[in-house]
């Protein structure tokens, strides 16, 4: 793809490959090919120095599209977008080789093109894995995935970013599929056996908007064990795949009904300037079925790293109360339609840096979609924010 111009800057195709050192690989083509490891992603610079890169990655999204990295280069900043090994297929994702995948980014920012400084911008999904990511640059511990397979993040060498940007973000995976995880299903073989006592898209469940807080909290805890039943499940699987001592040694499946939230029917809970009865990805009685529900393809391995409510090592407050060191600048959008208004506040709280910053825009949305002068606001607090910090453009 040829380099595009655009008010005063190029996307330029970066790509970074490092030997894969797994036994096995879980991804598709080209991103896992002949024993490495290859990324792709693009850098949005002009022709004037910088000594400073902003650095966007989600675990399995390519976000060089999106308004805010496009802003931050209107505005004067380099912008490196970079994709995971898992790219738009998150069905066997594993949160430790995504961390390795972002050291490989950050060093290949500081060592291939010359930034002094690397200023991670965690947004939506990508907010937890900044955290976990810092997390474990400033106090490596992690050497396995909660399958037990080797994952050293301790030998990997991450270098930590110079600053972390939580923007738009959730706690964690594992933490947000369980609070929109359907605790109606009793059968993971068979969706249309449901207790109707949770089954809140029904018309005859007997519990209807606004909810009762005693309903909400047995709810909530009907989604944790249906969560921790499957971590069970997988958890006993894999064992047992492993004392069979053959070639096969994973195994996929599907996880049925994954956008169920009593916020979504009740915007009382947890309230914030979101519409009712939708998401970010549409009307939450149809992505609750669909295809592209959170956590709706995975493997063993990938459920117990990246949705397990008890296993994932990525959780945002478990890694924020790691970083110590990092200046971090939180930025909440008043009307989000896909993070729930609870959740930057327990960021914050878990916290353990000094140095915290805590923005809230009211009325902004997910994607600031159709709200220029939101994102240009976004745009200023990120400026103020790096200039005083001296990671400016």
């Amino acid at each position: 793809m040829a380099n595009q111009i655009k008010a005063g800057w190029r996307r330029q195709i970066q790509i970074v490959s490092f030997p894969e050192v797994a036994k096995a690989t879980e991804v598709y083509g080209f991103a896992g090919n002949s024993g490495m490891v290859n990324l792709e992603g693009q850098l949005l610079a002009g022709d004037a120095p910088s000594k400073t890169v902003l650095v966007f990655m989600h675990p399995a999204s390519t976000l060089q599209l999106l308004p805010m990295p496009m802003a931050l280069a209107d505005a004067g900043f380099n912008v490196l977008c970079a994709a995971s090994r898992y790219a738009r297929n998150d069905s066997a994702l594993i949160m430790e080789k995504v961390a390795m995948d972002l050291g490989q980014w950050i060093r290949h920012a500081r060592e291939k093109l010359g930034y002094e400084k690397v200023v991670l911008v965690g947004w939506s999904g990508g907010g937890s894995l900044s955290l976990f990511y810092q997390a474990e640059a400033e106090n490596p511990t992690i050497t396995h995935t909660p399958a037990g397979d080797p994952a050293d993040l301790v030998a990997a060498g991450l270098t930590p970013a110079d600053g972390v940007i939580f923007i738009a973000a959730h706690l964690s995976r594992a933490e947000t599929m369980t609070e929109w995880l359907d605790p109606s299903v009793t059968n993971e073989l068979d969706p249309d056996r449901r207790d109707p006592e949770f089954d809140i898209y029904s018309d005859t469940c007997p519990h209807q908007p606004p909810y009762a807080p005693e309903f909400i909290a047995r709810f909530r805890e009907a989604q944790r064990a249906r969560n921790r039943r499957i971590t069970i499940w997988a958890q006993d699987l894999l064992a047992d795949l492993k004392a069979r001592d053959t070639p096969e040694v994973e195994r996929a499946f599907v996880v049925h009904r994954t956008m169920c939230d009593v916020r979504w029917l009740d915007p009382s809970i947890d309230p914030n300037g979101r519409k009712p009865e939708w998401t970010y990805m549409g009307h939450p009685r149809t992505v609750n079925v669909g295809p592209v529900g959170l956590a709706r393809y995975t493997t063993l391995r990938s459920w117990l790293s990246q949705w397990s409510y008890d296993l994932s090592n990525a959780k945002g407050p478990l890694n924020a109360a790691r970083i110590a060191r990092t200046p971090v600048l939180q930025i909440v959008n008043g009307a989000d339609d896909a993070v729930p208004a609870t959740h930057n506040p327990a960021i914050r709280a878990a916290l353990a840096t000094a140095d915290q910053t805590y923005v809230e825009i009211e009325e902004a949305t997910h994607y600031y979609l159709g709200q220029p002068d939101l994102l240009a606001r976004c745009i200023e607090t990120v400026s103020d924010w790096c200039d005083a910090r001296g990671m400016g453009r």
